[in-house]
């Protein structure tokens, strides 16, 4: 394994994409010299937790839109850390309004020292509202934005209320214009979140798949379950040369 990794590496330099591929990038590429020729390119805008900014965001963004083109993907897409943290966050709502809207809740009304699915569907909604409004991104409600819904985040151990977060990011997302996608592993979201019901707002969503280390594995994966019963896999990643690849599945 070890001797077929470092001939991919001689075989693909890491600054080169591999045909037909796209790219993601966030935090842990500042500094590093990009892959060319990308045909899409997905931006992580927070370093590593919801509540941060990447801080090469913009030079991400300025590398991003030379991508080629060629596939169903749009040029450029976004992706946002997500997490539900509960009385342990940095934050927390106490009240179903933020920034300056009244927010119409399906959990009902969220009041301070709760932690239930009311409160967690407004900090899901207040971090996307941060992602769209704090992080730096013109004209946010031009692209599509991936959750990237992952254990090494703080969540409730109430699978319901960390439904409930996503929700909200998605109804945000929603409010101005676009749509979103689910980024995880399926052990990873059967931990966090679990079954989705067909009255869910995720659950016709596209699914975005990891864990892939070649581009072959990748396009089998497209054939995989999505996290959803409603959504169906759209993109699949891989792992080469220190960077993440993506391939289309539509």
């Amino acid at each position: 394994m070890v001797i077929a990794a470092v001939l991919l590496l001689v075989a693909v330099p890491a600054e080169a994409a591999t045909p037909g591929s796209g790219n993601d990038v966030s935090w842990p590429q500042c500094g590093k010299t990009l892959p060319k020729g990308q045909t899409f390119a997905i931006v992580g805008v927070n370093n590593g937790l919801a509540n941060t900014t990447n801080p090469c965001l913009a030079a991400e963004l300025t590398w991003a839109r030379t991508s080629k083109g060629g596939t169903a993907q749009p040029l450029v897409a976004l992706y946002a850390n997500t997490a539900n943290p509960g009385a342990a966050g940095s934050w927390w709502p106490t009240s179903n309004t933020y920034g300056g809207t009244a927010v119409s809740n399906p959990y009902g009304q969220c009041t301070s020292g709760s932690v239930d699915a009311a409160c967690s569907y407004m900090y899901g909604y207040a971090k996307a509202y941060d992602d769209a409004n704090s992080r730096g991104v013109s004209n946010p409600g031009s692209y599509t934005w991936w959750l990237d819904v992952e254990t090494g985040n703080s969540w409730s151990t109430d699978q319901t209320a960390n439904r409930a977060d996503l929700e909200g990011m998605v109804a945000y997302f929603a409010s101005i214009g676009t749509s979103a996608g689910l980024y995880s592993t399926a052990a990873q979201w059967n931990q966090i979140v679990g079954t989705v019901p067909s009255s869910s707002s995720l659950y016709t969503l596209g699914s975005w798949l990891p864990g892939a280390s070649s581009l072959a594995l990748a396009k089998r994966k497209c054939s995989n379950a999505p996290l959803t019963g409603g959504g169906k896999v759209t993109l699949t990643q891989y792992v080469s040369g220190g960077f993440d690849y993506d391939t289309s599945c539509v």
